[in-house]
């Protein structure tokens, strides 16, 4: 089962060192991707869906349906909208 909020610094404890490293690289190199892309139009955000019911998540997490809510969100987001942000539910 995926650790909820393994890439944030904050909620960093012990488990399996390999996936909280992963994620927080993948953090890393989106606050660095929306920096050097900041002029051309082109937004960088992280997003995470969530506890999803997949091959991964398991039996229990929410439907597939609900977790990309926010990829989509983050997908569609207008020429003005964020770059370089972490979002769980649609909230940085």
């Amino acid at each position: 089962m995926c650790q909820v909020g393994a890439g944030s610094l904050h909620y960093m404890e012990g488990g399996t060192p390999a996936y909280g490293i992963s994620k927080v690289a993948l953090n890393a190199l989106t606050r660095k991707l929306a920096s050097e892309l900041k002029d051309t139009g082109i937004l960088v955000n992280s997003v995470d869906p969530g506890w999803v019911a997949t091959d991964m998540g398991g039996r229990g997490g929410r439907p597939v349906e609900e977790g990309a809510k926010g990829i989509v969100w983050a997908a569609t987001l207008p020429d003005s909208g964020p770059s370089g942000g972490f979002f769980y539910y649609g909230k940085p």
